[in-house]
């Protein structure tokens, strides 16, 4: 017998973060940081996002103050770029783009020995203005972003860093976690994923 009741689709999200609401229960969310997890938890249906998803100081201050000031937000991969939401980031001025497709960016990289990963990052340092990472993929990314930073040119607004897989991703994590004076969403472990970094993104923007 089918039990499955139809949903209007303007319904299903609403409908969706009620769900959620009841299975956090008790467990309390600063109201800065609740809409990040909750998107996070509705894009993968996994709550260990609770517990997984580490936030700097001002992490969701400075990424909304960059986008009211029209930051570029670089991805590492075209799946994040899709998942972010053009219309809404455009009307705050914010430019969304992924080096890693660019045909000058892969020959710069098989030249070099190096990542396409490692070669956007070096680009997307030299850009003018604010800028925000979302990086959901690449563990090389967070690494030479990492190296970037250390070396004392440059500071993003933002790095959300939620690379998902098994080699160099925890590690890459710890890196962008250990800096000074940078802010930073985090997802530890090995979960992540460019779903998640896309989410991140459009949970700042909608809570502006």
């Amino acid at each position: 017998m089918n039990n499955i009741k139809f949903v209007e689709p303007h319904d299903i999200e609403k409908r969706s973060f009620k769900i959620i609401q009841q299975e956090i229960g008790d467990i309390k969310l600063s109201p800065e940081i609740e809409p990040i997890i909750k998107r996070a938890i509705h894009t993968s249906a996994d709550f260990d996002y609770l517990n997984s998803l580490k936030f700097s100081k001002d992490a969701v201050k400075r990424g909304k103050e960059a986008i009211k000031k029209g930051a570029t937000i670089i991805t590492d991969t075209n799946m994040v770029y899709a998942g972010i939401n053009k219309k809404i980031a455009a009307k705050f001025g914010v430019n969304v783009h992924c080096f890693m497709a660019d045909e000058d960016v892969l020959k710069e990289a098989e030249l070099r020995g190096e990542t396409r990963a490692t070669i956007s990052m070096e680009r997307a340092s030299k850009i003018n203005g604010p800028v925000i990472f979302a990086i959901g993929n690449a563990p090389t990314a967070l690494i030479k972003l990492y190296e970037i930073i250390k070396e004392g040119n440059f500071i993003p607004e933002l790095i959300i860093g939620v690379p998902v897989g098994f080699v160099n991703v925890i590690e890459a994590k710890e890196l962008i976690m250990s800096l000074d004076d940078v802010e930073f969403i985090v997802a530890k472990g090995r979960k992540g994923g460019s779903n998640i970094a896309a989410a991140i993104c459009n949970a700042l923007l909608y809570d502006i």
